[in-house]
């Protein structure tokens, strides 16, 4: 089992001090029922009282996978692992997760397979998603608490995007609310009726034809980046959903390339940066 380790700094329901580190109740009941709650290494229940510098040792109880998933061996391009969190840089046209179209061979059953090979006994959780065809960085936790713990944490994402057309602008803001198009379950669109999105960019590189945008996502949308950069006419070199099928390319330009956040149990920061994928 996976092991948390608090020390009291004040008189405090157990309960209560374990909500105030984030551990939430639905994980809370599961770690009474199969993991296990030590103060100076003595089994409690959540109503002991700590004192202070009391030793507090939460054992989360272990992970079975899905029955749906099915490992299978990749070569994982890992930017940074501890025991809580893998994070990757995912290749374009690999599935973050099982879709209808693709049931599998996804990122999250590579990952899986490298977490069983290496006897983990929790399962892999995804934090950060990618559409199929984007590249880049993707974060994982190793355990549903750490999941929840940092779906309440701030991260930063910027992405690199190559674009068809020469922006007029070196940065800028699009704010646009967006929803689900009426003629399709997979399309999204700008609508009055969807939801606020935010997008910011920057303009870092042009020729006669394209541009080289670097854009931070306020917002997480389905498709955020790639229907706010073509409602505003500069759709993603490669986007054949939401621009112009390009032989050339199989998927679109776009990559997840930095992500920033508090490490929700070291509390360090971590700022992660993928390798360059794209340029002019």
């Amino acid at each position: 089992m996976k092991l948390l380790k608090y020390i009291a700094n004040e008189s405090i329901v157990l309960k209560t001090f374990l909500y105030e580190q984030g551990i939430s109740r639905k994980s809370l009941s599961a770690i009474k029922q199969n993991g296990a709650l030590l103060v100076n290494e003595q089994p409690v229940t959540v109503r002991k009282i700590l004192r202070q510098h009391d030793v507090i040792k939460v054992y989360l109880p272990d992970e079975v996978p899905s029955a749906y998933l099915e490992p299978f061996e990749m070569d994982l391009n890992i930017l940074f692992e501890d025991e809580w969190l893998i994070i990757i840089s995912k290749p374009p046209l690999v599935s973050t997760a099982p879709s209808r179209d693709h049931p599998h061979h996804s990122l999250v059953e590579a990952v899986l397979f490298y977490m069983q090979k290496n006897n983990e006994k929790t399962i892999p959780h995804i934090v950060t998603r990618l559409d199929r065809g984007t590249s880049g960085i993707i974060i994982f936790t190793k355990h549903q608490l750490i999941h929840h713990m940092l779906s309440q944490i701030e991260i930063k994402k910027y992405y690199l995007a190559v674009v068809c057309g020469v922006l007029k602008r070196q940065n800028g803001q699009i704010i646009e609310p967006i929803g689900r198009s009426p003629h399709s379950i997979i399309e999204r669109i700008v609508s009055t009726e969807g939801k606020f999105a935010q997008t910011n960019y920057e303009l870092l590189d042009s020729n006669e034809t394209h541009s080289l945008l670097k854009l931070q996502l306020l917002t997480g949308r389905t498709h955020q980046i790639r229907v706010h950069l073509a409602h505003i006419g500069y759709p993603i070199l490669g986007d054949s959903l939401y621009g112009k099928v390009n032989n050339q390319y199989k998927h679109q330009l776009l990559q997840c390339y930095i992500v920033d956040f508090c490490h929700p149990i070291t509390k360090e920061n971590i700022l992660i940066k993928d390798d360059l994928h794209y340029h002019l």
